[in-house]
């Protein structure tokens, strides 16, 4: 049944998920659920090997609950370690709204304490340059200097108990701040500015500038180019290098690394000089040795590898140690620090993804033999390296993760390099975990990489995780149904970190194929570049033709399948079920409906991203329609709910709306749950009879049974019990709330 309330939809719909099982209807309290069949069996499973259990689908007891989901998690970032061995990090709260913290741990007791002040202070650590943000602070000289999120001033704090923040910059400048770099003796901040203050349907610009310590006046330095990232000053001040680019590129396509003499006073002088980068090749992470040499990430072999040159020998960049690897990332936020170097350029401790693993690794590369040492961690990501070098000792810092253990604060520290080469995991000390989760190992699915061919005579990349639980086991002949996971982006790529969320799943008999398509990083630029003009094409064949390899492989079973994604793998999501028919089910997150509408609606930053994904707009107008799921609606004959949040800047909340129209106007079962910014907790999991509930995804006995929205007032508790869990992506973050428990009939 199906009514409407406002411009949502109604009524219940149920889980995607649940239509791949033989299902029954069930009436509680005027509520109707579909739910699998084998929900409503009491009979006992049968004993398979090993002393588990053979069940259906639907029938995998888990204790992975969506409640455990949500609870205590923290997301860490920006670690940096202080010349007195204090450390510095910041952590998001879903606790306190998504609000981002600095948080100080003594070198001397351990004592950990936060910087920020109170929630109640309205400070939250979050700049919105590019939107996307990154960069938002530095912690130096006893003091730390930010972007509030609210207001997009420039603060500084001492980082001393007890200290209270001070406005440095004008309240009414309509600037943000951005990758802060301290000049000491010139008493000043240089950082990536972004101004506002033209307004309307105006571009911002952006430059990069000094804010005065004294007066707190903001000064251009840099101007010319549409964008500006990751500056960084010479040791002696003389030098400025940084990374610039133009429309249509984005940091991953035609960047420039570009050195600019300053004088005494701080200013530029003559014009920059081109160290690196330009037509077909990017370049990120830019450092200055302790012996003046100049280090970077490029990929102008066709891979992001790491580069030295001399300037005052007027040197040609070379090498560290090519390899068919990638030493960078793609720099969606400001502060990547992939990369440090050791021993006045004598080494270089490095992160790297290897094609032909899952995950990153950690490494040090010998400058002198150019060979690499892989070291052994027990962790398969790594967030920005951190470290302090000393006379007698070396103290690593980073936020790492890998597919058995959440992410986590952690400190490595050595006497030496040497020590260095031949440390363990055990050596890693962990300083704050993300969740105070501890899961039986008996319920974590370990991914692995699968290479497979797809459309062109080519072949992807994909993470598979079978299913993963102790005391279950599929009868024979029974395959388990496949969710295929579509990372965002889309130029990024599919992380190997623990998911508590993936093994929600797992442990219940689902397999989960996380796919690297053609456009991915982590495999080289041509790979990267496979998305060039083919954005709703090459993703979408690779999505695909992974399910349908690892059904013929007897891996999951063809006729359950099932799909979703986020942002630009909604898109994809969506994408794949109207222009394929592989899936039975699809769920977008904040997705791209119309690709036409992203390109006259969206920030500074992404605003010509898609001249190079699909096309110059307006003059393909034409291609563009072709490409946008919203267009071929009419094809799409699979079930899809829609997830959204109200504001969300990147990706506006009307391309959810039109598909779910849409959906809706061809009777398909769809919802669209749209999430308003600063809803309560009660109103975000329980209608309400005023409506102010957009909608939950509903689980039952631990299980997906149905997707609900209803403006009626739930009845008194009675018995089963119900969960909610809840998701919604705004211009502050993604935020995970916490499930609330109902009693029914």
């Amino acid at each position: 049944p199906t009514q409407s309330f406002g411009m949502f939809t109604g009524g219940i719909r149920p889980c995607l998920f649940s239509l791949l099982l033989p299902c029954q209807v069930t009436v509680l309290c005027g509520v109707i659920l579909l739910l699998p069949a084998c929900l409503q069996c009491s009979a006992p499973a049968a004993q398979g090997a090993m002393g588990k259990q053979q069940a259906n689908l639907g029938e995998w007891d888990s204790p992975i609950s969506s409640e455990l989901i949500v609870s205590k998690v923290l997301r860490l970032g920006s670690a940096s370690v202080l010349a007195n061995g204090d450390i510095t990090w910041v952590e998001m709260r879903p606790s306190e709204q998504g609000r981002s913290v600095l948080m100080h741990r003594s070198a001397a007791d351990g004592a950990t304490r936060d910087v920020t002040p109170e929630p109640s202070s309205g400070f939250n650590l979050r700049t919105r340059v590019h939107e996307y943000g990154g960069g938002e602070h530095l912690a130096a000289g006893g003091k730390v200097y930010f972007s509030n999120f609210a207001d997009q001033l420039v603060y500084v704090q001492e980082l001393a108990l007890g200290s209270t923040p001070v406005a440095l910059t004008a309240a009414d400048a309509q600037q943000r701040f951005a990758n802060y770099v301290l000049d000491e003796p010139r008493d000043r901040l240089v950082v990536v500015c972004e101004d506002h203050s033209k307004g309307g349907d105006q571009e911002a610009s952006n430059s990069i500038a000094a804010i005065d310590l004294s007066s707190g006046t903001v000064t251009q330095l840099v101007t010319g180019h549409d964008f500006f990232s990751s500056l960084v000053l010479s040791p002696d001040g003389s030098k400025m290098a940084y990374v610039a680019w133009d429309h249509p590129n984005m940091p991953w396509d035609d960047v420039l690394l570009l050195v600019a003499d300053l004088d005494e006073a701080g200013l530029p002088v003559g014009q920059p000089k081109l160290v690196a980068g330009g037509k077909d090749t990017s370049v990120q992470q830019p450092q200055w040795g302790a012996d003046g040499a100049l280090y970077f990430v490029s990929d102008a072999s066709g891979w992001w590898n790491l580069y030295r040159t001399r300037l005052e020998q007027d040197s040609q960049p070379a090498a560290l140690m090519p390899m068919s690897a990638e030493f960078g990332s793609p720099p969606w936020l400001f502060g990547l620090h992939s990369y440090e170097v050791l021993q006045d350029g004598a080494a270089v401790l490095a992160v790297f993804d290897d094609p032909a693993a899952a995950g990153s690794q950690l490494g040090v590369i010998d400058t002198h033999t150019s060979s690499l040492t892989r070291l052994s961690t027990g962790y398969s990501s790594f967030g920005k390296l951190a470290v302090l070098q000393g006379n007698d000792s070396l103290t690593i810092v980073t936020v790492a993760g890998s597919p058995r253990s959440a992410q986590a604060l952690v400190k490595l520290q050595v006497p030496d390099l040497d020590a260095l080469l031949a440390s363990s995991p055990s050596d890693w000390q962990v300083l704050k975990p993300s969740t105070d989760l501890q899961l039986d190992p008996g319920y974590i699915s370990e991914p692995r990489s699968i290479e497979y061919p797809t459309e062109g005579g080519v072949t992807a990349f994909m993470n598979f995780y079978p299913p993963a639980n102790k005391h279950y086991e599929f009868p024979p002949g029974q395959l388990p149904a496949l969710l295929v996971k579509i990372h965002g982006g889309p130029t990024s790529a599919a992380s190997t970190q623990f998911s508590i969320s993936y093994h929600f799943w797992t442990s219940r008999g689902f397999a989960i194929a996380d796919v690297n398509y053609g456009g991915s990083t982590g495999f080289g630029r041509a790979y990267r570049n496979r998305l060039r003009g083919n954005w709703g094409v090459t993703d979408v064949d690779d999505c695909c033709a992974a399910a349908r390899y690892l059904a013929d492989q007897g891996l999951v079973d063809g006729s359950r399948l099932c799909i979703d994604g986020g942002s630009a793998g909604g898109y994809t999501t969506l994408a794949v079920l109207a222009f394929r028919d592989v899936f039975n089910a699809g769920s977008s997150h904040y997705g791209v409906a119309d690709a036409e509408l992203l390109a006259q609606h969206t920030h500074k930053f992404e605003s010509r991203y898609l001249d190079l994904l699909i096309g110059p707009y307006p003059a393909d107008k034409e291609l563009y329609q072709q490409r946008s799921p919203i267009y071929s609606a009419d094809k799409i004959s699979a079930p899809v709910a829609l997830f959204q949040g109200d504001e969300d800047k990147i990706v506006p909340p009307e391309q959810s709306v039109a598909m779910w129209q849409a959906l809706k106007a061809k009777g398909l079962p769809t919802t669209l749950m749209m999430y308003k910014v600063g809803l309560s907790l009660p109103h975000c999991c329980v209608c309400t009879a005023h409506g102010a509930c957009q909608a939950c995804l509903l689980h039952w006995n631990g299980s997906p049974a149905l997707l609900c929205m209803c403006n009626q007032t739930w009845p008194a508790p009675r018995s089963a019990s119900l969960e909610f869990y809840c998701h919604r992506r705004t211009t502050s973050a993604l935020l995970l709330l916490r499930p609330l428990t109902l009693q029914f009939a």
